[in-house]
């Protein structure tokens, strides 16, 4: 038998609720459950700090419609190729398409020019907005999971090409296919939890009846611990402005760049993947901000 362990999924729907032509995916179903937590957990931050209820909500909507352009946008220009020859595709985010460094350096930017407007530290919002980012991303990835996208590669892939520093497994899944039945089953599962998506996915589209690594499962769960050490550990620690929102980038950029390793569809920059360039930039500026900035204040 050539999978021993795996999980199927096959009734997984990426809709949560019809209701004659209206239609409630659980992809906008996350995007809507992130916003409302993250705004409750936004007014509890800006109490302590004595920010109005209604500033940071000003705040956490303009940030929020920044981030979702900045992730489109991101997300269009390093697949334009095919935006190019479908452009009514473009603002089609139900079909999934959002990159969240897009987003991250799109809310910053917005950060910036608000903070500017309202002549106040632009860090103090940073440092509000980053557990709840952190949070709505673990939260988002369950709708990728339900969408069935975002997946892994198969489960037999040895590790020497999930970690290979250019990503190599497309060249060794031809030569794999290419193999015999009998050579094939020399590839064994490196993990019991893989999963079999619909083949009507992303993930079943491109590997149908194979077990996957859920790559967006891994996220999830790593999202969500970065989430907790921000929110009960490193937000008791009184830092200047600006700090926390260090630890936040360096936590999800180390999150990202071992989830993409992973990642069967990852974003290309050249030959390396996209995520994996754009993390150790951030990681190089998030240590230097913490360096500036890294002082208690007394």
């Amino acid at each position: 038998m050539k999978y021993t362990y795996y999980t199927r999924s096959d009734k997984m729907n990426p809709v949560f609720l019809r209701l004659g032509p209206l239609e409630i995916r659980y992809y906008g179903l996350m995007y809507a459950l992130s916003f409302i937590i993250g705004l409750k957990l936004a007014k509890i931050s800006a109490k302590e700090k004595n920010i109005s209820e209604e500033f940071i909500e000003k705040y956490v909507m303009n940030a929020i419609i920044a981030g979702l352009i900045g992730g489109r946008l991101y997300y269009v220009i390093f697949n334009y190729k095919y935006y190019f020859k479908y452009p009514l595709e473009i603002p089609a985010v139900w079909h999934g398409g959002m990159a969240i460094h897009g987003a991250i350096i799109f809310g910053f930017l917005w950060s910036i020019v608000f903070a500017k407007l309202h002549k106040v530290n632009f860090w103090i919002f940073t440092d509000i907005a980053s557990p709840l980012l952190i949070l709505g991303q673990a939260i988002g990835r369950f709708g990728n999971f339900m969408n069935g996208e975002i997946h892994g590669v198969p489960t037999f892939t040895p590790l020497r090409i999930i970690f290979s520093i250019k990503p190599k497994f497309y060249e060794w899944y031809n030569y794999y296919n290419s193999l015999s039945l009998s050579e094939q089953m020399n590839y064994k599962e490196i993990v019991p939890w893989g999963i079999v998506f619909p083949n009507n996915s992303p993930a079943g589209m491109e590997f149908p009846n194979t077990a996957v690594h859920p790559a967006m499962l891994y996220e999830l769960v790593l999202n969500f611990l970065a989430f907790l050490s921000l929110w009960f550990f490193f937000k008791k620690k009184n830092y200047k402005p600006g700090v926390l929102t260090g630890i936040y980038i360096i936590e999800y950029s180390l999150i990202r760049i071992f989830v993409s390793f992973f990642r069967a569809e990852d974003l290309m920059f050249f030959d390396f993947r996209a995520p994996h360039v754009i993390s150790f930039i951030l990681i190089i500026f998030a240590t230097i901000l913490i360096i500036t900035k890294s002082k208690k204040i007394k």
